[in-house]
């Protein structure tokens, strides 16, 4: 039946409107709310919160409200399921949300196994309007087909920021989707098996679903850098969530100004889990032993406690275990209630308020400084890297010398401001800060590209959720640092959450079957332990390899091509060769945005330097020069990984292109290949 004249339609799209009207009541009864607290503090915190409910029912006309409708047998009951909970005026739902216990089986029911539903509906939509919808019914004996609206949003051309995957969720991604709260996951996925909004639609669900634990503590979203954290900016948001911070391990750690980079042995001995031991023996080694008594002059009498009771009450509160912060408070509240007891031995009756009063006297905080003296984090390090001394009584049996020379800095600061501060000084100056006072501890951490950690890195992501949870995301074929841990076993461990549970997929939805299949040449070499990536899409995708000469004019060429067709189109090149790149898109008058570049924009075409591709996707890529792709990194085995990451970020085409002979995994022609590979000169025109 015509598009038009189709009933169903007419009244599924009435349905829709009707849920947006409902969805601007509702934002416009919680505008009306007015908020008035006891005091002007309680008052702020009802505004925050009337503002976040404001935010969270904002409708974004270009988004759907609701992408499927579940039939129950036997019953009349229809549920539309949609990316936020809709009510009508009684309260009775308009839309479900997703989340909802009841959403479930939208994407769990099947024909082996119903769960009631009799018919399952898609709708498909453009720009936000209902154009399609197809039914599948459930009922035994119905066989199954694939669903060409499934297929259509999963290949929908990808412009702009990462878009949620909520219509499109697989039951094995819905299984990690939905784990508890308690339970904490690891997801080792291939290129395309949509890991990074698997552990985006989980935190969205367990925000819904434990929103009031998760407000109290918060969630952390944490990515590799600040272009991937742009391009998934908005799938939170999608999904009416905003609750949840968004940063990178760099901020995570950001007490000191970062300007400095090591070179990759460096990173690796600074990323190494015994600095962990080293930070905590500098900072404990600051103690000194008490070497004169206590005096306290209260009133006409002078109290007094000998160095030997002090060192004794030194040594039990290192013995309990606490924090350097912390015993160094405690001490001057023991020092105290020392002097308390001995007041009380000579017949005086003192009550808490002397204790308090002597603990805060002068005497007793000169005496705390002599024996604990405060540290400060940046300072601990500073004095670790720059004086030999201290850094060999602090690594003596754990660092070699030679490493310990390779730590202390060649030009060393004047001060801790002045210092050139690297990613990995950061984070060890993080650590440092831990062993002083306790970190505050999120309810749910999602760590993304977690492979590229070092140990280091991990401990500080791992402080932050001591009492939480973690969703741990990431390929380990995608390590393309030299501190990657190399294991989700050790990494884990590092992390505080061995007992996590290991999840595979290697299922790709998004990478075409040729160009995951090109790609995966590379496997045995970087990856042999990992399974090979298979793709579901029936689309087989575009792989074009072309010899040129110049790989410049080549690579504008092939994105002015790429820009006939729809769809987003990224330019990945070593990052040594993205100027030139620039500069042949400029003479062409291709209008394209430098990924990296500062206030970078969103626009169709962007040129990617190859170390900020992990996790960005794009319909139609170029890839320039392989070859310089690895060679640009610290080793060829990096380097690889590298153009894996490169060359899997295709939705619809890859185009490589080369001078050089392409890294043997690739260019082995005697080696036996599944993928169709088209090989054409310098001056050939590829199919469009």
């Amino acid at each position: 039946m015509p598009e038009g004249t189709d009933p169903q339609l007419s009244l599924e799209r009435d349905h829709l409107s009707t849920s947006r009207r409902q969805l601007a009541r509702m934002r416009a009864k919680v505008a009306s709310l007015e908020a008035h607290g006891g005091d002007a503090i309680s008052t702020e915190y009802l505004k925050a919160a009337l503002w976040q409910r404001m935010q969270a029912l904002e409708d974004d006309p270009e988004i759907p409200l609701f992408f499927g409708r579940l039939d129950y047998g036997g019953t009349a009951e229809r549920l539309h399921i949609g990316r936020r909970h809709v009510t009508d005026e009684s309260g009775d739902p308009m839309v479900i949300d997703w989340r909802a216990g009841i959403s479930r089986p939208f994407y769990r029911a099947s024909k082996a196994e119903p769960m009631g539903v009799e018919l399952r509906r898609r709708f498909g939509f453009s720009h936000g309007a209902l154009t399609a919808y197809e039914d599948e019914h459930l009922s035994a004996g119905e066989e199954q087909v694939v669903s060409p609206i499934l297929e259509s949003e999963i290949e929908r051309p990808r412009v702009g920021p990462m878009r949620d995957i909520v219509a499109t969720i697989q039951p094995d991604q819905d299984d990690i989707v939905r784990s508890e709260l308690a339970e904490s996951v690891c997801v080792q996925g291939a290129p395309g098996t949509g890991k990074t909004a698997v552990g985006l639609h989980r935190a969205a669900y367990l925000l819904y679903a434990y929103r009031e634990q998760l407000h109290r503590q918060g969630v952390l979203v944490i990515g590799p850098n600040e272009s991937f954290l742009r391009y998934i900016a908005d799938v939170l948001p999608a999904l009416g969530e905003i609750d949840a911070r968004q940063l990178t391990v760099e901020a995570l750690a950001a007490t000191v100004r970062v300007r400095g980079t090591d070179e990759a042995a460096l990173g690796r001995l600074k990323g190494d889990a015994r600095m962990a031991a080293v930070i905590q023996r500098a900072v404990w080694q600051r103690l000194r032993p008490p070497t004169e008594a206590l005096v306290v002059p209260r009133g006409v009498r002078r109290w007094r406690i000998a160095a030997y009771e002090v060192e004794d009450i030194v040594v039990e509160l290192r013995e309990r275990g606490v924090r350097y912060g912390t015993g160094r408070a405690m001490l001057a509240q023991r020092l105290a209630h020392s002097l308390l007891v001995k007041m009380e031995t000579a017949g005086d009756s003192p009550d808490d308020r002397v204790q308090d009063a002597i603990a805060r006297s002068r005497p007793v905080k000169a005496y705390v400084d002599s024996v604990w003296p405060r540290a400060v984090p940046a300072r601990v390090v500073f004095e670790l890297l720059s004086d030999p001394a201290t850094l060999t009584r602090a690594a003596d049996g754990l660092l070699s010398e030679d490493e310990q020379q390779r730590l202390c800095r060649s030009r060393p600061a004047t001060s801790p401001g002045t210092a050139r501060w690297s990613v990995a000084d950061a984070v060890l100056i993080d650590e440092a800060a831990d062993v002083i006072e306790r970190t505050p501890s999120a309810a749910h951490v999602v760590l993304d590209e977690a492979q590229d950690l070092s140990a280091m890195m991990l401990r500080a992501v791992g402080r932050r959720c001591t009492t939480g949870s973690m969703t741990v995301l990431g390929d380990l074929a995608q390590t393309t640092t030299p501190w990657g841990v190399g294991s989700w076993p050790v990494a884990l461990a590092h992390l505080g959450k061995p007992e996590a549970h290991l999840e595979e997929l290697t299922v790709g939805f998004r990478v075409p079957a040729d160009v995951l299949e090109f790609a995966a040449a590379l496997l045995p070499v970087i990856a042999p332990d990992l399974a090979p990536p298979s793709s579901v899409r029936r689309t087989r995708g575009d792989l074009v390899v072309i010899a040129a000469d110049d790989t410049s004019v080549a690579g504008a060429d092939a994105v002015r091509r790429a820009l006939s067709r729809e769809g987003s189109v990224g330019i990945i090149v070593a990052d040594a060769e993205a100027a030139e790149q620039a500069t042949a898109l400029d003479v062409l008058g291709i209008e394209h945005v430098v990924l990296g570049d500062v206030g970078d924009v969103e626009a169709r075409v962007d040129l990617v330097p190859a170390s900020l591709a992990k996790g960005l996707e794009f319909d139609h890529v170029v890839v320039a020069e392989p070859a310089r792709i690895v060679a640009g990194e610290p080793d060829v085995m990096i380097g690889l990984r590298r153009l894996y990451v490169c060359l899997t970020r295709a939705v619809t085409s890859l185009t490589v292109l080369h001078s050089a002979p392409l890294p043997a995994p690739l260019g082995d022609e005697s080696a036996p290949r599944r993928n169709r590979l088209n090989r054409l000169g310098a001056d050939a025109t590829p199919p469009p």
